[in-house]
């Protein structure tokens, strides 16, 4: 079968070769994959960052926005023909507390680990296997845009996050505010819509695809400063999905009374700033104010993705996929385009 492979952390080594036709295990399913979305994760692990092969292999598969059909379903539940996503991490074999009660999200000592990233193949094969336990079924209808599944398991659970913490006293919000219109960033607003709130997005494009979603949410679109935003908005939870570190403690000082800030994007290190550290601390504590980050997802949030994409509008879900690149090429789907919201893989 092909399969999209990297050596990890060896920049300039990704290729689609051929690789050995899975075989499944007792539980398995055997799955076509049908796309692949792309994210910055694949290219950091493609840029040689890093990234861990299997053990005993040199060359891992890459891939961990999936989608497939299942082929051979086992002696599993499910039906051949169903529409699948496979859940991207796996716990501890010796589990850590955490990992003991289902939330590998929050492993404790890192020794999860993580289809297309770390210490096992990804999705990003014509063919590939997945335990029936880590398979998650989507509606048929939702086959031109289940690979958005992943990155709306990472919102799905941020939301659910924000929702737990809020409970610790009077919790009624009414606006949020998500900087970056990026599919993380729009999947979290279609989320806050579906929650019922008024929603405000910030994001540097001023033209292009991303306003027209936003405001097809009924969201607000604005091209400016977080401060003069955040000042006419008065956001009650902000949810940063940039990674910008400028943006991320501008959102910490300028949320409302009571806010909360979940931080989803992954900065990058070495990026020096001035910060008023008293200040800050002041006002988180004076305002009761929670900053959080938030990564990965759990089978609890899974199940979350997947009722609010059947509740989503498809035609908007399929507006978020700016290209579809056959596997073959998938260096074009590496490649940055002022239009691009998702690029996805043509498996």
């Amino acid at each position: 079968m092909r399969a999209l492979t990297v050596v990890p952390q060896q920049a300039g080594s990704a290729a689609v070769v051929d690789m050995p036709d899975p075989e499944p295990g007792p539980g398995d399913l055997l799955v076509e994959g049908i796309a692949l979305g792309v994210c910055g994760t694949d290219r950091e692990i493609i840029g040689g960052e890093y990234g861990w092969a299997p053990p005993g292999s040199e060359r891992l598969i890459l891939g961990h926005e999936s989608l497939g059909r299942v082929l051979d379903r086992g002696d599993s539940d499910f039906a051949k023909g169903d529409l699948v996503a496979g859940v991207v991490r796996r716990p501890d074999p010796e589990p850590c507390p955490a990992c003991a009660r289902g939330e590998f999200d929050f492993c404790r000592n890192g020794n999860y680990t993580e289809r297309g990233i770390k210490e096992l193949h990804g999705y990003g094969s014509e063919r590939w296997t997945v335990e029936a336990d880590y398979a998650v079924k989507l509606e048929p209808a939702l086959e031109p845009v289940g690979m958005l599944m992943e990155p709306t398991t990472i919102v799905a659970k941020a939301w659910d996050q924000i929702e737990r913490i809020g409970r610790r006293a009077y919790f009624a919000p009414e606006r949020a505010l998500i900087t970056g219109a990026g599919p993380i960033g729009l999947l979290a607003a279609l989320l806050a819509v579906q929650r019922g709130l008024e929603v405000h997005i910030i994001d540097r494009n001023d033209s292009g695809p991303k306003p027209e979603l936003t405001r097809a949410l009924g969201a607000h679109y604005h091209h400016a400063a977080v401060e003069a935003v955040a000042k006419e908005v008065h956001p009650d939870i902000v949810i940063e999905a940039t990674g910008a570190p400028e943006v991320v403690f501008d959102v910490i000082e300028h949320n409302a009374a009571f806010g909360t800030v979940c931080l989803t994007g992954v900065s990058p290190r070495g990026r020096n700033l001035t910060v008023d550290a008293g200040g800050l601390n002041r006002d988180i504590v004076l305002e009761n104010d929670v900053v959080f980050g938030s990564v990965n997802a759990n089978l609890h949030h899974y199940a979350l993705a997947a009722d609010a994409l059947r509740r989503a509008d498809r035609g908007w879900l399929e507006r978020m996929i700016s290209r579809r690149v056959p596997l073959e090429d998938f260096e074009r789907a590496l490649e940055k385009q002022p239009d691009d919201v998702k690029v996805v893989l043509d498996l």
